[in-house]
C-alpha cells in the first residue's frame, strides 16, 4: 500500500516549495515510484518540477459533465477513464496529475466519484503519492483524495500565517476523510528562529516538525525560472527538509 503524503497551506507560504523539495528527496534517497498530484487551484507544481502541463483534471470533468465531447457509443465512465488517463504526465521518476479549475457550475458529484475511484487505483501503483493542496483542503472535504497517511501543514515565519495554520487544522478535525499525521512546518525562518511564534504554535495544536530557513537558492531559483527539484544538496531548504523526512519516518 502506498503511503500518501498531502502538503497545505496558505499561498506564499513555501508550501509548493517544500512538496518539490520533499519529491527530488523522495526520488533521490528512496529510488521509489512517486506520483504528485497538483491539487491547488493555483497549480504551479509542474514548474517547480519543470515539467509541462497540456491537460488537467478539471478539462476532463467539464467534458464529462457537459457530455457534448463524448463519442458515440462511448459511456461517460469509459470516457472520463480515457481522458484521466491522458491527464497523467509520465517521466522517468515522478509522475504528474494537475487538477485544475472547474469552469462550469452545478454539481461535480458524477465525475468526482469517477476522480475518487481513478486516484484509488492509481495509487496501487506508486509507493509514494504526494498532493500539493489549497488551504481550504476542499479535494480532501469531497473525499477525492482519502487516507492520508501525513499531512503537513506549512506557515511562514509570521503570527498571521501560524494562525492561518492553525485554522487549516481545525479544517482537518471536520474532514471525514481519515488523516494519520498532523504535522507543522514553519518556513523562511530567519537567523534569529522563531522563539517569539512559540505561543501561536502551541495554540494551533499541532507539532511541529521541523523549521526550513530562507534559502538564497530557493530565491535565485524562482528569480531565474529553474526547477526548485534541481536544487543542490549544499541548499539550507534541501537539507532542512531531509532532516523533516528523517523526523517523520517517511
Amino acid at each position: 500500500m502506498s503511503k500518501l503524503i498531502a502538503v497545505a497551506g496558505k499561498g506564499g507560504t513555501g508550501k509548493t516549495t517544500f512538496t518539490a523539495i520533499l519529491l527530488r528527496e523522495l526520488v533521490k534517497n528512496k529510488k521509489a515510484a512517486i506520483l504528485a498530484v497538483d491539487a491547488d487551484p493555483n497549480a504551479n507544481l509542474n514548474e517547480a518540477l519543470g515539467l509541462e502541463v497540456d491537460t488537467t483534471i478539471s478539462d476532463a470533468v467539464d467534458e464529462v459533465k457537459s457530455g457534448q465531447t463524448i463519442p458515440s457509443g462511448m459511456t461517460k465512465e469509459a470516457f472520463m477513464k480515457w481522458r484521466l488517463s491522458q491527464a497523467l504526465i509520465e517521466t522517468q521518476y515522478i509522475d504528474l496529475l494537475v487538477m485544475g479549475v472547474p469552469e462550469g457550475s452545478g454539481c461535480y458529484c458524477y465525475p468526482n466519484n469517477l476522480l475518487r475511484d481513478h486516484l484509488a487505483s492509481l495509487r496501487d501503483n506508486y509507493d509514494y503519492v504526494v498532493t500539493d493542496n489549497e488551504a481550504g483542503l476542499e479535494h480532501l472535504s469531497r473525499q477525492v483524495i482519502q487516507n492520508v497517511d501525513y499531512l503537513f501543514i506549512i506557515s511562514d515565519a509570521s503570527a498571521r500565517g501560524i494562525r492561518s495554520a492553525g485554522r487549516v487544522n481545525q479544517i482537518v478535525k471536520n474532514l471525514s476523510t481519515p488523516v494519520k499525521k498532523v504535522y507543522l512546518i514553519v518556513t523562511k525562518t530567519m537567523e534569529q528562529g522563531i522563539d517569539d511564534l512559540m505561543d501561536e504554535i502551541k495554540a494551533t495544536g499541532v507539532e511541529l516538525i521541523g523549521t526550513i530557513p530562507y534559502d538564497p537558492m530557493v530565491a535565485e531559483f524562482d528569480l531565474k525560472s529553474k526547477p526548485l527539484f534541481d536544487l543542490p544538496d549544499g541548499s539550507v531548504a534541501v537539507q532542512a527538509v531531509r532532516e523533516i523526512i528523517q523526523k517523520t519516518g517517511i
